[in-house]
């Protein structure tokens, strides 16, 4: 109790730096947006999420009490800019309820699928997990110009030539292949499909703004600390609780 009365007690003196960090990130063009459970533990041991936002350098948390699309709203506000997230259907339906935030997909994810489905059908699979890799080729050629969603904006002609000339080809075979597969409705191989094409809107925006990346992979990367945390002390035991760990996941991770 001691050493959370110290704790807490720091938070307070911290808490106009954690209060200006989303402001600092929501003024970027481009943010990453991702989500992972938090338990609050009690007499319910209720699950709770931690929303995080990252650009390329800033990160913020927020703690709270469900992952609706409500929750959402709190943590994005009126964004107007770039949404890079996974299939999480709060994005979505956040994106759509008016002028709002423009929600590009993960290739990562996306890739994911694939690589799950692999063993189950290696020589339908094998194509587009190969084509995949081409783009990521592609991008790792391209990395020198920035990473994240803000690029170096004299790059950005070099980035939108690139793509246009050696990925979009690639990502229009991706797609007549998927439409000509056939598969049975329950199997891993349809699954990895239709979650493709079910994004495919958010997975394509990259070829038409050089400022989106091809994956959400420094938001996940962000949220391995809290991850991590969960493991060794399982959460937190009050509101203040969640308020304290995101301050300081927020700032550590912004350090880092």
């Amino acid at each position: 109790h001691t050493l959370w009365d110290q704790v807490s007690a720091l938070a307070e003196h911290l808490a106009p730096t954690y209060e200006a960090l989303p402001a600092r990130i929501l003024a970027s063009p481009g943010v990453h947006a991702d989500e992972t459970w938090w338990r609050v533990m009690g007499k319910s041991s209720k699950r709770w999420w931690v929303w995080c936002l990252t650009t390329k350098d800033a990160v913020f948390y927020r703690i709270l009490e469900s992952r609706s699309a409500q929750a959402a709203r709190t943590v994005l506000g009126d964004y107007r800019g770039i949404v890079l997230a996974d299939g999480y259907g709060a994005y979505e339906s956040l994106s759509r309820a008016g002028p709002g935030f423009t929600l590009a997909h993960c290739w990562a994810h996306v890739r994911r699928k694939w690589i799950e489905a692999e063993p189950f059908y290696p020589d339908e699979c094998a194509p587009v997990i190969a084509w995949i890799r081409e783009l990521y080729a592609i991008e790792a050629e391209l990395r020198d110009v920035g990473s994240g969603v803000v690029i170096d904006p004299s790059a950005l002609e070099r980035v939108r030539s690139a793509r246009d000339a050696r990925s979009r080809p690639i990502v229009a075979q991706i797609h007549a292949w998927a439409l000509a597969q056939r598969s049975t409705p329950q199997s891993s191989l349809r699954k990895a499909i239709e979650y493709m094409l079910g994004m495919w809107k958010g997975l394509t925006l990259f070829l038409d703004d050089p400022r989106i990346p091809l994956d959400n992979n420094p938001a996940e990367r962000a949220l391995r600390g809290p991850v991590l945390g969960r493991k060794n002390f399982y959460g937190s035991r009050s509101r203040r609780g969640t308020e304290v760990a995101a301050l300081f996941y927020s700032l550590i991770e912004t350090a880092k």
